[in-house]
Protein backbone atom coordinates (compact mmCIF):
# COMPACT_ATOMS: atom_id res chain seq x y z
CA UNK A 1 0.00 0.00 0.00
CA UNK A 2 0.93 3.75 -0.56
CA UNK A 3 0.37 5.36 2.70
CA UNK A 4 1.04 8.77 1.30
CA UNK A 5 -2.62 10.98 1.58
CA UNK A 6 -3.91 12.31 -1.98
CA UNK A 7 -4.10 15.76 -2.39
CA UNK A 8 -7.87 15.88 -2.28
CA UNK A 9 -7.15 13.67 1.11
CA UNK A 10 -5.31 16.25 2.40
CA UNK A 11 -7.55 18.78 1.51
CA UNK A 12 -10.83 17.14 2.63
CA UNK A 13 -8.63 16.52 6.24
CA UNK A 14 -7.25 20.33 6.39
CA UNK A 15 -11.07 21.30 5.92
CA UNK A 16 -12.59 19.06 9.10
CA UNK A 17 -9.54 20.16 11.23
CA UNK A 18 -10.51 23.43 10.06
CA UNK A 19 -14.22 23.01 11.11
CA UNK A 20 -13.15 21.39 13.97
CA UNK A 21 -11.10 23.87 15.09
CA UNK A 22 -13.55 27.18 14.87
CA UNK A 23 -16.65 25.66 16.02
CA UNK A 24 -15.65 22.64 18.24
CA UNK A 25 -15.82 23.20 22.04
CA UNK A 26 -12.90 25.29 23.42
CA UNK A 27 -14.13 24.42 27.19
CA UNK A 28 -16.46 22.14 28.89
CA UNK A 29 -18.45 24.86 29.30
CA UNK A 30 -19.28 25.42 25.69
CA UNK A 31 -20.56 21.76 25.32
CA UNK A 32 -23.68 23.36 26.77
CA UNK A 33 -23.26 25.86 24.08
CA UNK A 34 -26.42 25.84 22.48
CA UNK A 35 -25.86 28.76 20.06
CA UNK A 36 -22.42 26.71 18.99
CA UNK A 37 -24.14 23.42 18.46
CA UNK A 38 -26.63 24.76 16.13
CA UNK A 39 -24.02 26.68 14.08
CA UNK A 40 -21.63 23.22 13.93
CA UNK A 41 -24.57 21.45 12.90
CA UNK A 42 -25.30 23.77 10.30
CA UNK A 43 -21.63 23.32 9.02
CA UNK A 44 -21.43 19.35 9.29
CA UNK A 45 -24.49 19.33 7.33
CA UNK A 46 -23.54 21.33 4.42
CA UNK A 47 -20.50 19.84 4.20
CA UNK A 48 -22.19 16.23 2.80
CA UNK A 49 -19.77 14.32 5.00
CA UNK A 50 -22.00 11.91 6.40
CA UNK A 51 -22.88 10.45 3.08
CA UNK A 52 -19.47 10.32 2.02
CA UNK A 53 -19.38 6.73 1.19
CA UNK A 54 -22.42 6.41 -0.81
CA UNK A 55 -20.91 9.40 -2.63
CA UNK A 56 -17.76 7.27 -3.86
CA UNK A 57 -15.25 8.20 -0.97
CA UNK A 58 -12.81 5.51 0.78
CA UNK A 59 -12.35 4.20 4.18
CA UNK A 60 -9.68 6.36 4.71
CA UNK A 61 -11.39 9.12 3.36
CA UNK A 62 -13.87 8.69 6.07
CA UNK A 63 -11.13 7.68 9.03
CA UNK A 64 -9.77 11.27 7.91
CA UNK A 65 -12.92 13.25 8.71
CA UNK A 66 -13.93 11.23 11.73
CA UNK A 67 -9.59 11.55 13.25
CA UNK A 68 -10.23 15.03 12.83
CA UNK A 69 -13.62 15.41 14.31
CA UNK A 70 -12.66 13.42 17.76
CA UNK A 71 -9.12 15.41 17.46
CA UNK A 72 -11.24 18.58 18.11
CA UNK A 73 -14.40 17.02 20.24
CA UNK A 74 -17.07 17.90 17.56
CA UNK A 75 -20.31 17.45 19.50
CA UNK A 76 -22.76 16.89 16.56
CA UNK A 77 -23.39 13.12 14.77
CA UNK A 78 -21.23 11.66 12.69
CA UNK A 79 -19.91 8.27 12.90
CA UNK A 80 -23.37 7.08 13.28
CA UNK A 81 -24.85 8.96 10.48
CA UNK A 82 -21.76 7.45 8.12
CA UNK A 83 -22.42 4.18 8.65
CA UNK A 84 -25.83 4.38 8.32
CA UNK A 85 -25.33 5.76 4.88
CA UNK A 86 -22.44 3.14 4.30
CA UNK A 87 -25.37 0.27 5.53
CA UNK A 88 -28.39 1.98 3.97
CA UNK A 89 -27.74 4.39 1.34
CA UNK A 90 -29.20 8.05 0.79
CA UNK A 91 -32.00 6.86 3.89
CA UNK A 92 -32.10 10.36 5.48
CA UNK A 93 -31.15 11.68 8.54
CA UNK A 94 -30.33 8.58 10.10
CA UNK A 95 -28.12 6.78 12.78
CA UNK A 96 -26.61 3.07 13.71
CA UNK A 97 -27.63 1.22 16.49
CA UNK A 98 -24.79 -0.81 18.69
CA UNK A 99 -25.41 -3.35 21.22
CA UNK A 100 -29.52 -2.44 21.28
CA UNK A 101 -28.20 1.98 22.11
CA UNK A 102 -28.83 4.04 19.16
CA UNK A 103 -25.59 6.20 18.71
CA UNK A 104 -25.71 9.49 17.26
CA UNK A 105 -28.82 9.47 17.60
CA UNK A 106 -29.56 13.72 18.00
CA UNK A 107 -31.32 14.59 15.16
CA UNK A 108 -31.95 11.39 13.30
CA UNK A 109 -35.07 10.05 12.77
CA UNK A 110 -34.54 5.96 12.00
CA UNK A 111 -32.13 3.85 13.34
CA UNK A 112 -30.76 1.24 11.14
CA UNK A 113 -29.98 -2.42 13.07
CA UNK A 114 -28.14 -5.28 11.68
CA UNK A 115 -29.65 -8.80 12.53
CA UNK A 116 -27.71 -11.09 10.64
CA UNK A 117 -27.22 -9.82 7.16
CA UNK A 118 -30.72 -8.26 7.72
CA UNK A 119 -31.14 -4.29 7.86
CA UNK A 120 -34.10 -3.25 9.43
CA UNK A 121 -35.06 0.52 10.49
CA UNK A 122 -36.62 1.69 13.75
CA UNK A 123 -37.55 4.98 14.89
CA UNK A 124 -35.52 7.33 17.73
CA UNK A 125 -37.12 6.09 21.69
CA UNK A 126 -35.93 8.06 24.67
CA UNK A 127 -32.13 9.36 25.41
CA UNK A 128 -29.75 6.73 27.20
CA UNK A 129 -26.92 8.61 29.19
CA UNK A 130 -23.42 8.02 27.53
CA UNK A 131 -19.89 8.37 28.94
CA UNK A 132 -18.92 10.18 25.75
CA UNK A 133 -20.46 13.80 26.46
CA UNK A 134 -20.19 14.59 22.98
CA UNK A 135 -22.40 12.45 21.78
CA UNK A 136 -25.98 11.74 22.00
CA UNK A 137 -27.49 8.18 22.27
CA UNK A 138 -30.84 6.94 22.74
CA UNK A 139 -32.44 3.78 22.50
CA UNK A 140 -34.19 2.64 19.09
CA UNK A 141 -38.21 2.34 19.47
CA UNK A 142 -41.07 1.68 17.21
CA UNK A 143 -41.73 -1.58 14.92
CA UNK A 144 -38.81 -2.82 12.89
CA UNK A 145 -39.19 -2.06 9.53
CA UNK A 146 -37.57 -4.26 6.80
CA UNK A 147 -35.19 -2.62 4.45
CA UNK A 148 -33.16 -5.14 2.84
CA UNK A 149 -30.93 -7.96 2.97
CA UNK A 150 -27.31 -7.22 3.08
CA UNK A 151 -24.27 -10.03 1.21
CA UNK A 152 -22.22 -11.88 3.65
CA UNK A 153 -19.49 -10.02 2.33
CA UNK A 154 -20.52 -6.49 2.35
CA UNK A 155 -21.72 -7.10 5.57
CA UNK A 156 -18.44 -7.93 6.61
CA UNK A 157 -16.89 -4.88 4.97
CA UNK A 158 -19.64 -2.93 6.59
CA UNK A 159 -17.88 -4.06 9.67
CA UNK A 160 -14.40 -3.13 8.94
CA UNK A 161 -15.49 -0.20 8.57
CA UNK A 162 -17.29 0.67 11.65
CA UNK A 163 -14.09 -1.11 13.35
CA UNK A 164 -11.84 2.09 11.66
CA UNK A 165 -14.07 4.78 12.39
CA UNK A 166 -14.03 4.05 15.72
CA UNK A 167 -10.54 3.39 15.73
CA UNK A 168 -10.18 6.81 13.86
CA UNK A 169 -12.06 8.47 16.98
CA UNK A 170 -9.78 7.11 19.38
CA UNK A 171 -6.65 8.16 17.51
CA UNK A 172 -8.08 11.24 17.38
CA UNK A 173 -9.32 11.63 20.73
CA UNK A 174 -5.92 10.96 21.82
CA UNK A 175 -4.06 13.45 19.47
CA UNK A 176 -6.37 15.97 21.09
CA UNK A 177 -5.40 14.67 25.00
CA UNK A 178 -1.81 14.63 23.92
CA UNK A 179 -2.03 18.47 22.15
CA UNK A 180 -3.77 19.60 25.23
CA UNK A 181 -0.91 18.68 27.49
CA UNK A 182 1.47 19.81 25.53
CA UNK A 183 0.16 23.42 25.37
CA UNK A 184 -0.40 23.42 28.99
CA UNK A 185 3.25 22.06 30.00
CA UNK A 186 4.64 24.41 27.72
CA UNK A 187 2.67 27.56 30.23
CA UNK A 188 2.34 25.76 33.69
CA UNK A 189 5.17 27.16 35.48
CA UNK A 190 6.38 25.26 38.53
CA UNK A 191 9.62 26.05 40.39
CA UNK A 192 10.49 29.35 38.14
CA UNK A 193 10.05 26.90 35.05
CA UNK A 194 7.93 25.10 32.79
CA UNK A 195 6.72 21.73 33.96
CA UNK A 196 7.93 20.72 30.28
CA UNK A 197 11.43 21.37 30.67
CA UNK A 198 11.64 18.90 32.92
CA UNK A 199 12.85 15.15 32.13
CA UNK A 200 9.92 13.45 33.75
CA UNK A 201 7.17 15.68 32.17
CA UNK A 202 9.31 15.58 29.04
CA UNK A 203 9.63 12.23 28.79
CA UNK A 204 5.76 11.15 29.22
CA UNK A 205 5.02 13.70 26.54
CA UNK A 206 7.27 11.76 24.25
CA UNK A 207 6.46 8.52 24.68
CA UNK A 208 2.71 9.57 24.00
CA UNK A 209 3.85 11.33 21.03
CA UNK A 210 5.08 8.00 20.03
CA UNK A 211 1.95 5.81 20.63
CA UNK A 212 -0.38 8.71 18.84
CA UNK A 213 2.29 8.05 15.82
CA UNK A 214 2.45 3.84 16.07
CA UNK A 215 -2.08 4.67 15.81
CA UNK A 216 -2.13 6.70 12.70
CA UNK A 217 0.00 3.88 10.86
CA UNK A 218 -2.16 0.76 12.07
CA UNK A 219 -5.23 3.62 11.39
CA UNK A 220 -4.60 3.71 7.85
CA UNK A 221 -3.45 0.42 7.12
CA UNK A 222 -6.88 -0.69 8.42
CA UNK A 223 -9.03 2.49 6.95
CA UNK A 224 -6.37 1.16 2.94
CA UNK A 225 -8.08 -2.28 3.84
CA UNK A 226 -11.34 -1.70 3.82
CA UNK A 227 -11.64 -0.72 -0.26
CA UNK A 228 -8.88 -2.79 -1.40
CA UNK A 229 -8.46 -6.42 0.42
CA UNK A 230 -10.73 -8.90 0.95
CA UNK A 231 -13.48 -8.56 3.31
CA UNK A 232 -11.97 -11.23 6.11
CA UNK A 233 -8.81 -9.27 5.45
CA UNK A 234 -10.08 -5.96 6.44
CA UNK A 235 -12.04 -6.91 9.59
CA UNK A 236 -8.27 -8.61 10.27
CA UNK A 237 -7.05 -5.10 9.90
CA UNK A 238 -9.61 -3.33 11.57
CA UNK A 239 -8.97 -5.85 14.69
CA UNK A 240 -5.62 -4.94 14.88
CA UNK A 241 -6.04 -1.66 14.23
CA UNK A 242 -8.80 -1.22 17.69
CA UNK A 243 -6.82 -3.68 19.51
CA UNK A 244 -3.51 -1.13 19.64
CA UNK A 245 -4.99 1.75 19.44
CA UNK A 246 -7.76 1.28 22.41
CA UNK A 247 -4.45 0.85 24.45
CA UNK A 248 -2.25 3.34 23.08
CA UNK A 249 -5.16 5.92 23.27
CA UNK A 250 -5.67 5.07 26.67
CA UNK A 251 -2.76 5.66 27.81
CA UNK A 252 -2.17 9.06 25.81
CA UNK A 253 -5.34 10.53 27.36
CA UNK A 254 -4.46 9.18 31.02
CA UNK A 255 -1.08 10.55 30.82
CA UNK A 256 -2.51 13.93 29.69
CA UNK A 257 -4.72 13.96 32.86
CA UNK A 258 -1.05 13.43 34.98
CA UNK A 259 0.23 16.29 33.09
CA UNK A 260 -2.58 18.49 33.87
CA UNK A 261 -2.00 17.84 37.85
CA UNK A 262 -4.46 18.37 40.29
CA UNK A 263 -6.79 20.41 37.89
CA UNK A 264 -6.62 17.51 35.08
CA UNK A 265 -8.98 15.70 37.94
CA UNK A 266 -11.23 18.59 37.91
CA UNK A 267 -14.47 18.18 35.23
CA UNK A 268 -13.72 22.12 33.70
CA UNK A 269 -10.00 20.22 32.36
CA UNK A 270 -11.20 19.19 28.59
CA UNK A 271 -8.89 16.22 29.37
CA UNK A 272 -11.24 14.07 30.89
CA UNK A 273 -13.69 14.49 27.68
CA UNK A 274 -11.00 13.21 25.65
CA UNK A 275 -10.44 9.98 28.08
CA UNK A 276 -14.04 9.35 28.38
CA UNK A 277 -14.79 10.03 24.45
CA UNK A 278 -11.95 6.71 24.21
CA UNK A 279 -13.35 4.89 26.87
CA UNK A 280 -16.93 4.78 24.77
CA UNK A 281 -15.34 4.22 21.68
CA UNK A 282 -13.28 0.95 22.84
CA UNK A 283 -16.78 -0.29 23.92
CA UNK A 284 -18.73 0.71 20.72
CA UNK A 285 -17.16 -2.55 18.90
CA UNK A 286 -14.79 -4.38 21.34
CA UNK A 287 -11.88 -6.64 20.02
CA UNK A 288 -10.80 -9.24 21.74
CA UNK A 289 -7.02 -10.40 21.70
CA UNK A 290 -8.32 -14.25 20.51
CA UNK A 291 -9.95 -12.74 17.36
CA UNK A 292 -6.66 -11.71 15.61
CA UNK A 293 -4.72 -14.50 16.39
CA UNK A 294 -1.18 -12.75 16.23
CA UNK A 295 0.41 -13.10 19.56
CA UNK A 296 -0.06 -9.15 20.97
CA UNK A 297 -0.11 -8.76 24.24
Amino acid sequence: MDARLTGEQRQLRDAAARLADDLGPGSVADLSDVDRIARLEKAVDATGWRSLRSDGASGVEVALVAEEFARGLVDVPFLGPVLADDLGGHVGPATVAVDGVAIDARGARRVLVRVGTRVVARTVGEPVASADLTRTNARPAGSPEPLGELDPQRARRWRALALVVACAEMVGAARGAHALACDYAKVREQYGRTIGSYQAVAHLLAEGLALVEGSVSVLRHAAWAVDELSPAQAVQAARVAVLYTARAARTVCETGVQVHGGIGNTWDCLAHVYLRKVLADTRLFPVTLQEVHSGLS
